[in-house]
């Protein structure tokens, strides 16, 4: 490896302790909305909760690097395919989810930095992810065969929940961790229980887009914030939500596990 190559999978281990805080701050905010009627956040709201903190610059610095450097990685395992993943149908898909996350993460590091240089006060429980996606499904919309577009787009993000819940039942995503035997058997529990509430939110807004693609709205389609005010309505929505919320938590220190345990190699191109 090149020290550019070690630096940036110094970069993606610091992005998956970036990506365990953003979770943690979007369970924060469900779980107090879930118990004491506060406001519900994503993962941009969560991120811009951090502006108004002491050393909030430097902390939205430091995700932003972090996050940048996931997804650098991400998209350099989708690219260069260094695990020689790409030898079946079930190999281009889970190159096609590594492009999405790569670019998913690329937007969040870039809301991070942009906080960090011009923060503003107040930005903490808001959703501006919800309204993005708004955004974008109707421009999709207003172009030839939009309708389609966006039920591709459902489609994505429901494959997406299949394969969180896939791991959740299997619990095989160990393996991709350093294990000396030294790592408790809770750790992945937590880890099912992470992916289990990531499948759950992912569903949802599939569900979200696929109205807005039947319906033509882009006023469906929604986020995360918008998937967890939905369980929040449902008959027993107050338990729902502080339990989806508890499991995103538990991604989320999955996630500093990771940082730690994860088999990592960055190498970027040429």
């Amino acid at each position: 490896m090149t020290i550019s190559d070690v630096r940036a999978t110094q970069l993606a281990r610091l992005g998956f302790a970036a990506r365990g805080l953003v979770y943690c701050l979007v369970a924060w905010f469900a779980v107090d909305a879930a118990m004491r009627g506060g406001t519900i956040a994503d993962n941009q709201g969560a991120i811009g909760s951090l502006a108004d903190e002491q050393l909030g610059v430097v902390l939205l610095a430091v995700i932003a690097a972090g996050l940048l450097g996931y997804a650098v990685w991400r998209l350099t395992e989708a690219i260069a395919d260094p695990e020689r993943i790409m030898r079946d149908a079930k190999g281009a898909l889970t190159r096609i989810g590594h492009v999405v996350s790569g670019i998913a993460h690329l937007i969040l590091a870039w809301s991070a930095a942009r906080l960090a240089w011009q923060p503003r006060a107040g930005g903490g429980g808001q959703s501006p992810g919800d309204e993005s996606a708004r955004d974008w499904t109707g421009w999709l919309l207003s172009v030839p065969f939009g309708r389609v577009l966006v039920a591709v787009v459902a489609i994505g993000i429901l494959t997406a929940a299949v394969m969180q819940a896939k791991k959740a039942w299997k619990g095989d995503f160990v393996k991709d961790l350093h294990n000396d035997g030294s790592l408790p058997s809770y750790v992945c529990t937590m880890g099912r229980l992470g992916y289990g509430a990531r499948a759950v939110v992912f569903t949802i807004i599939a569900g979200f887009f696929a109205v807005a693609a039947w319906q033509a709205h882009a006023t469906e389609a929604g986020g995360m914030a918008d998937a967890l005010a939905m369980l929040q309505d449902q008959p027993g929505g107050k338990w729902l939500l502080a339990a989806t919320g508890v499991g995103l938590g538990l991604f989320g220190v999955y996630s500093f596990v990771e940082a730690r345990f994860r088999r990592v190699q960055v190498r970027l191109p040429g």
